[in-house]
């Protein structure tokens, strides 16, 4: 699944709906990275920027998730947010849920990625 749009907050619910048509089922870890990722976009870059969003299978079955913007020097921190801290935590999660993270840098973008654990979502029937 690839989604083009704009980092609004509005888009989240909806994108999140998109990735659990496009997995079969409810997702938790991978409606939050969505989330998180394009959330991070909206704080970092700025409401508005375009996005594509990318959720696929690896070939050994993890799931994906790519979140593509507009400014390559906006890179993600993983923080140890305190416990008074209002933000800082949306890498941490990230990190928390995800096998592993990263970015690619390109010379007019950046792509912030995740992959969560193989075979069936929490929750999924199978």
């Amino acid at each position: 699944m690839t989604v083009r749009l704009l980092a609004v907050p509005k888009e989240v619910p909806l994108l999140r709906r998109a990735v659990r048509d496009h997995l079969g089922a409810s997702c938790c870890e991978v409606e939050l990275c969505v989330s998180e990722l394009v959330g991070n976009v909206i704080r970092h870059v700025g409401e508005g920027a375009p996005v594509t969003v990318y959720v696929g299978r690896t070939a050994d079955g993890r799931i994906r998730v790519e979140v593509t913007d507009p400014d390559p020097r906006a890179l993600p921190v993983l923080l140890r947010a305190a416990v008074d801290d209002e933000g800082g935590r949306g890498i941490a999660l990230l990190d928390a849920v995800a096998l592993r993270w990263g970015v690619r840098q390109e010379e007019a973008s950046k792509t912030v990625w995740c992959e969560v654990g193989p075979g069936p979502c929490p929750g999924q029937r199978v």
